[in-house]
C-alpha cells in the first residue's frame, strides 16, 4: 500500500496518517499530552506541541513505567521498545475517518491493579468491536504506579486519573475528524479501569466528557487524602528519597518501579489496615479537589444522573488471584477465618458467612469473602448508588467458567476481557482452541455493549431494588434476580467509601 493509499485524519495538533487493516481506518500513537518528563514529570498533563506536516500514526505509544506484572519477569518495554517518553497516546479504530458519519464512540481504559497496563495490549485490539459494531473505537495510555497514582509532596494527586481526563477531552475535541461522535462517548474499562470510570463519575473535572459508562468489576478500594501519603511515603523510602515530587524526578522514571516493588505491605497491617493485605499499594485518592468524595456518596448525590451506566461483575472474581498465588487447595479454616476477619462485614463476619454459606468449604469462604470486598459487592452498590441519585443502571454477572485448566477457575477476575473484545485467540483463560460457546458469548457481549453505546439500551431492563434485575451472562443468558443474593445481604449496611490510615 502506497503512503497516498493509507488514511488521514486531521487532528488539532496536526495531520496523522494510520493504516488500512480488515476494512478499518487504524490509527496508533497520537500524542493527546505533552510528554509527562523533566519538568512536567509528576504534574498533571499538559497540551502537545503541534506538528508540521503529516504525522506517522502506525505504532502504539511506548507504555508508561511500570513494575513487573509477576516476580521474575520483565517490567513492560520502555524507552528501549522506541518512541521515547511519549507514554500519553491514543489509538483509534474506525470504519472510515469521515467527519460526516458521527459514529458512537466506545472509549477503553484498562485496569492493573493502577501499577501496570498498556493500551498495546494484544487482548484489547479494538478492530472486531469497530467493525462488527459500525462505531469508533479509541484506547490510550495514562500514568500508573508512583506517576499516576503516588500521593507525594509537589504534585497533585490522582495524576493517572487526569491523564484520562486529557484523553477523553482530546476525543472531545477530535474524534469528528476519525468518523466518531463526541455527543455519544461511552467509556468502558475492567477492573482498575472500571475503578478510574467510577472516579471520573464522580470528578466535576470529568463532567460532560461522556455519556455512557461500562464499568466491569469495580475495585472497591479509594484511599483517604492520610494514608494515601503514608504510603507513598514508604514507597519513597524504598527508592531512598523523600515522598516529593523533587526528590523523586531525580531517580529514573524506567528504574523508581522496580525500587519501590520491594515494598512489604505486610509490614503496615497497623497502619493501613485492609489496604496492607492487598496487593497493590495505589488506588485513586479521594483529595476532596480531583476527586473530592468517594464514587458511591457522589452517585448517591446525583453527581452522574445523566450518565447511563452498566455496572457488573464476575461471580468467582478472586479465584484467578488464589490461583496466580499458588493457593487452589491449600486454603485452610484458619486461613479463611482470617481473611473472614479481615475482609468481612459486621462485627462477626466468620459466624455469619458460614450462616449463609452452610456447607462451604474453607477455600469457597476464603474466594467468596475477598471477592464480596474487592469487586462484587462494590460493583453491585455503585448501581444502587447511582439509581439511588436519579440515573439509569444496567447490573449483569457474569458466571460463564473459563474452560482453561480443566474449569477450576469458574467464571474467573479478567475472564470478560476477551469476551468484550472478540480477542479470543491464544488467551490462557480460554484454553488453545476457544470453545465455540466462548464466540458464542462474546458475540452476545459485543453486540450489548456496542448496542449501548449507540442507544443507552444494552438489551435488558434497568436495575432497581424491588426486583433486582440481572442479565446473567452463560452459554444461554437470562434475566433474573441478582444471584448473589447472600452475599448481598450480609454486606446490606456496610458503608462502601474512603479507606483511613488506622493509626496516628
Amino acid at each position: 500500500m502506497s503512503v497516498t493509499d493509507r488514511p488521514l485524519a486531521a487532528t488539532a495538533a496536526g495531520t496523522v496518517r494510520g493504516l488500512s487493516e480488515d476494512g478499518l481506518a487504524v490509527f496508533r500513537g497520537i500524542p493527546f499530552a505533552g510528554p509527562p518528563v523533566g519538568p512536567a514529570r509528576f504534574l498533571a498533563p499538559r497540551p502537545v506541541d503541534r506538528w508540521d506536516g503529516v504525522r506517522e500514526a502506525t505504532a502504539f505509544g511506548p507504555p508508561p513505567p511500570q513494575e513487573a506484572m509477576t516476580p521474575g519477569t520483565p517490567p513492560a518495554p520502555g524507552r528501549a521498545a522506541g518512541g521515547g517518553d511519549d507514554w500519553l497516546t491514543v489509538n483509534v479504530w474506525t470504519p472510515a475517518p469521515d467527519p460526516a458519519a458521527r459514529r458512537p464512540v466506545l472509549v477503553w481504559i484498562y485496569g492493573g491493579a493502577y501499577k501496570f497496563g498498556s493500551s498495546a495490549e494484544p487482548g484489547y485490539d479494538g478492530g472486531r468491536l469497530a467493525r462488527d459494531g459500525g462505531l469508533v473505537v479509541v484506547s490510550f495510555n495514562y500514568r500508573v504506579g508512583m506517576e499516576g497514582f503516588a500521593r507525594i509532596q509537589g504534585a497533585p494527586a490522582n495524576r493517572g486519573l487526569l491523564d484520562q481526563v486529557a484523553a477523553l477531552r482530546w476525543v472531545q475535541e477530535n474524534i469528528a475528524a476519525f468518523g466518531g461522535d463526541p455527543d455519544e462517548v461511552t467509556v468502558f474499562g475492567e477492573s482498575a479501569g472500571a475503578g478510574s470510570i467510577a472516579a471520573l463519575l464522580a470528578m466535576p473535572r470529568a463532567k460532560g466528557l461522556f455519556r455512557r459508562a461500562i464499568a466491569q468489576s469495580v475495585p472497591g478500594t479509594y484511599f483517604s487524602d492520610a494514608l494515601a501519603a503514608d504510603i507513598a511515603t514508604a514507597l519513597a523510602r524504598e527508592a531512598g528519597v523523600r515522598p516529593t515530587a523533587a526528590d523523586l524526578s531525580r531517580v529514573d522514571p524506567y528504574e523508581l518501579p522496580e525500587a519501590v516493588a520491594a515494598l512489604d505491605m505486610g509490614r503496615h497491617t497497623g497502619r493501613w489496615g485492609t489496604v496492607a493485605h492487598t496487593p497493590t499499594p495505589y488506588s485513586p485518592v479521594v483529595d476532596g479537589d480531583v476527586l473530592p468524595v468517594a464514587p458511591w456518596q457522589a452517585l448517591a448525590d446525583g453527581a452522574a444522573r445523566d450518565v447511563e451506566l452498566i455496572a457488573g461483575h464476575t461471580r468467582n472474581e478472586y479465584r484467578l488471584f488464589i490461583a496466580l498465588d499458588g493457593d487452589l487447595g491449600q486454603i485452610d479454616d484458619v486461613r479463611a477465618a482470617t481473611a473472614l476477619r479481615v475482609f468481612g462485614p459486621g462485627p462477626d463476619p466468620v459466624r455469619s458467612y458460614r450462616a449463609a454459606f452452610p456447607g462451604a468449604s474453607a477455600e469457597r469462604l476464603y474466594e467468596l469473602v475477598h471477592s464480596d470486598w474487592l469487586f462484587r459487592m462494590p460493583t453491585l452498590r455503585l448501581a444502587e448508588a447511582h439509581t439511588a441519585g436519579g440515573g439509569r443502571a444496567h447490573v449483569y454477572e457474569l458466571t460463564w467458567p473459563a474452560p482453561a485448566f480443566d474449569g477450576c477457575l469458574g467464571a474467573c477476575h479478567a475472564l470478560d476481557l476477551p469476551l468484550t473484545f472478540g480477542t479470543l485467540d491464544g488467551n490462557e483463560l480460554l484454553g488453545p482452541t476457544p470453545p465455540a460457546e466462548a464466540e458464542k458469548l462474546s458475540a452476545h457481549i459485543r453486540a450489548a455493549w456496542t448496542a449501548f453505546a449507540a442507544t443507552g439500551d444494552p438489551g435488558w431492563p434497568g436495575y432497581d431494588t424491588a426486583r433486582r434485575l440481572t442479565h446473567v451472562l452463560d452459554v444461554e443468558p437470562v434475566v433474573a434476580a441478582y444471584p448473589e443474593e447472600a452475599s448481598r445481604r450480609l454486606w446490606e449496611g456496610h458503608v462502601f467509601g474512603t479507606l483511613p490510615l488506622t493509626a496516628g
